[in-house]
Order: C-alpha cells, then sequence, then structure tokens
C-alpha cells in the first residue's frame, strides 16, 4: 500500500511522486507555476523551515507549510 502524504512528511533523501495538490485555487496555480504537477518527482533535501526540495533540476525553499498542500506518494526503494 502506497498511500499520499504531505510532502513536508518525505524523510531527508526521500523521493516520491507528485499525486495531488489541495487548497485555494491560487495556492494550486503557484505551485503548479514552480513546476508541481500530478506525476512529476520530488525529492526532499532539507525538512523543517525552511523547506529545500528538488524538483526536476531545481532546488526550492519553502515554509513547511506551504507543502502540506502537496500530496506525495513515496516511492519504495528496491
Amino acid at each position: 500500500m502506497n498511500e499520499s502524504i504531505p510532502l513536508r512528511h518525505l524523510p531527508t533523501g526521500h523521493v516520491a511522486e507528485v499525486s495531488e495538490l489541495i487548497g485555494q485555487t491560487e495556492q494550486v496555480r503557484r505551485l503548479q507555476e514552480l513546476g508541481f504537477q500530478q506525476g512529476s518527482t520530488v525529492e526532499m533535501v532539507q525538512p523543517g523551515s525552511p523547506c529545500i526540495v528538488r524538483l526536476g533540476e531545481k532546488r526550492i525553499g519553502f515554509r513547511a507549510s506551504d507543502l502540506a498542500h502537496v500530496l506525495v506518494k513515496p516511492r519504495v526503494a528496491v
């Protein structure tokens, strides 16, 4: 079972797939403009505040509360 969790709960170094963006329309639109799309891959670089994630080739810093709006499915290590 691979359930969605808020991105802010992803441990350091773990990779996940964006499953859903939630929140008000403007919040969702802002996240989409930054590259958070359903199916995109994200890695937790540094949890906390600021929270730093890798999305594609870029690193992005957020308040942890902003990342509560990004739901992800952690990838299982093989």
